[in-house]
């Protein structure tokens, strides 16, 4: 039982000081620019919990990773930016539209950018567990999310219980509303990334096979 307590309490210092450090990194790039390489600081940590290492220095972490980020990390950021900005344009244009064909590109649009949402959700997960071009992990990100809905449907499923804890539970914001969130996306892209590798490693024997025989 007092192991158990100590587990508790270790776990609870451990995502308060994670969050706390979160928005600390996030006031230290004057906002705009500290969301990205905070955020990314911030799966990174999440991602090394889930890999079975509790012990890191969690400042350490978060400040080696913001410093080594934090420019690519932006310009990842910027290129969102401007697609979101493009696609909130479109859907404006589509609502001031009239007739059958603004429904339906209303609705079209409304997909693609609930798609742009799923795709950024799945963004820092990829980040953070494998090494791409800038742009490889912008298109593996759309790819993931199109090719991954029981995932998507997990991750939203979390979020929507964070979201009704920390909206009950307003206090909890300072502790909880980035590291919690962040730790149930990654946990669900790490089980998913685990499956997609499995069936690449299965596709990879299947074709030598089939060359050897050739």
């Amino acid at each position: 039982m007092g192991r158990m307590l100590q587990e508790v309490s270790d776990w609870i210092v451990r995502l308060v000081w994670t969050n706390i450090l979160w928005f600390v990194f996030i006031v230290a790039g004057l906002g705009v620019f500290g969301i990205m390489p905070a955020t990314v600081a911030l799966f990174a940590v999440t991602r090394k919990w889930k890999m079975k290492d509790l012990d890191i220095s969690l400042l350490k972490t978060f400040k080696e990773t913001y410093k080594k980020e934090f420019f690519r990390s932006n310009c990842i950021g910027l290129i969102y930016t401007v697609i979101g900005f493009f696609l909130y344009v479109d859907l404006r244009i589509a609502e001031s539209m009239e007739g059958t064909f603004s429904v339906i590109l209303y609705v079209f649009i409304s997909f693609i950018i609930l798609l742009f949402l799923n795709a950024i959700v799945h963004f820092f997960p990829l980040y953070v567990h494998y090494h791409y071009s800038l742009k490889d992990y912008i298109k593996q990100s759309f790819i993931i999310s199109l090719i991954s809905p029981f995932s998507t449907l997990m991750i939203c499923i979390g979020l929507f219980f964070i979201g009704y804890l920390i909206t009950n539970m307003p206090g909890l914001i300072p502790f909880i509303s980035g590291v919690l969130p962040a730790y149930w996306i990654m946990n669900v892209c790490i089980k998913r990334f685990k499956n997609l590798e499995q069936q690449q490693s299965h596709v990879n024997k299947q074709m030598k096979i089939e060359e050897s025989v050739n």
